[in-house]
């Protein structure tokens, strides 16, 4: 069901479930499409006039590539599969599993910043992060928790809020609903988030309180209708430039303590194109990445289908000299097939990331219980 939800909310975000004629794909799947839509209104029907050539033909054309969808998402699961279990499992030690919060919380005693997933539909992640935030030694560690759902625009109404300001929630709301990303706009985890870190800080003298900081592009709705979303500033859209510059200017230029929730395709070392890769041009080694454990596949020779039951749930494992770091991305992620507008299938794992082992991109694993039974 994740593959099927993660497929389709990828297909509405490269516009092919909306009826557009022209459309050209970029190369980063999980990033927002070049042009954005702004919040939809209700719509005036003109219903004198046929609808023009080009929208039924999109039309037609949506229909077929959902047609075709539906038949590949029944086949995506068992794909992944077939193709796991034609390789063996690789060299490198057995990865020792440690209690998770101690694990990422002591992390920050070496790292300027701990990256790890949220709010992508994984309900497991989501209440790890908020049970880590609710531990009393998160505060006296972390200074910063940096958002992937949160407009920087909106940065000072966010301040006012999470320091205990009276706001009206309403347009605290705009912080995470206002952003590039649809998903945003729906995940119950930043209605949860917000209102607990300004909890915490209620009980915290000011010094100590955390600040959160909205990652996300600073876009602009109120300036953008359907013909000038072309000629939008590029800020309002460039994700990893805006998160870079964020961390950059308010954490690791004031040696401040940072917790990154964001996609974990934002928070991958390079050689992989991301948020932390960019920013650690200027400041290498100074960022711990967790990824998770959610959609991993085993069925490598030699491996029981699930060689994790023994582990302690929640648990983290360093990636590093381990069998499960020299394994390449297509292992922990479910393959991000879409379509272009000739209906023609396009797999975005490009050879280059798959010859890379996730040790390289990523520093830990996230395990929270069999993938089976994952919210």
């Amino acid at each position: 069901m994740k593959t099927i939800r993660s497929v389709t909310a990828l297909m509405w975000r490269r516009k092919i479930l909306a009826p557009v004629v022209a459309y050209t794909p970029d190369k980063d799947m999980y990033a927002p499409p070049a042009t954005a839509a702004p919040q939809m209104e209700n719509p005036t029907v003109d219903t004198t006039s046929e609808p023009p050539i080009e929208s039924a033909t999109a039309f037609r054309v949506t229909c077929l590539c959902l047609g075709v969808l539906l038949c590949l998402t029944g086949l995506i699961p068992s794909t992944t599969r077939a193709q796991t279990q034609r390789g063996a499992k690789p060299t490198g030690v057995e990865p020792v599993p440690k209690p998770a919060l101690p694990a990422i919380l002591a992390a920050f005693d070496r790292y300027e910043v701990v990256g790890m997933p949220e709010a992508h539909d994984l309900k497991d992640i989501d209440d790890f992060v908020l049970l880590l935030l609710r531990n009393p030694a998160f505060p006296q560690k972390v200074k910063d928790i940096v958002v992937e759902c949160g407009n920087s625009r909106y940065q000072p109404i966010l301040d006012r809020y999470i320091a205990g300001d009276s706001v009206p929630f309403a347009e605290v709301q705009k912080v995470w609903r206002n952003t590039t990303e649809s998903m945003c706009g729906t995940s119950g985890f930043f209605e949860q988030l917000f209102p607990l870190v300004r909890a915490i800080n209620q009980k915290l003298a000011p010094g100590k309180r955390l600040r959160v900081l909205a990652g996300d592009s600073p876009v602009d709705w109120d300036r953008l209708t359907g013909p000038n979303i072309a000629d939008a500033p590029k800020e309002f859209f460039d994700r990893d430039g805006s998160i870079a510059l964020v961390i950059e200017k308010e954490v690791l230029s004031k040696r401040r303590k940072a917790l990154m929730l964001f996609g974990t395709f934002h928070l991958m070392h390079s050689p992989y194109e991301s948020a932390v890769a960019s920013y650690e041009r200027d400041y290498p080694n100074v960022t711990f990445v967790v990824s998770d454990l959610t959609f991993f596949k085993a069925g490598l020779t030699g491996l029981p289908r699930n060689p994790f039951v023994a582990w302690p749930v929640p648990s983290l494992v360093l990636a590093k000299g381990t069998w499960l770091g020299a394994l390449d991305m297509s292992h922990f992620f479910p393959p991000p097939i879409w379509f272009d507008k000739d209906c023609n299938v396009i797999n975005e794992f490009p050879k280059k990331d798959l010859q890379t082992p996730m040790a390289k991109l990523v520093d830990a694993f996230l395990y929270l219980g069999p993938p089976e039974l994952a919210l």
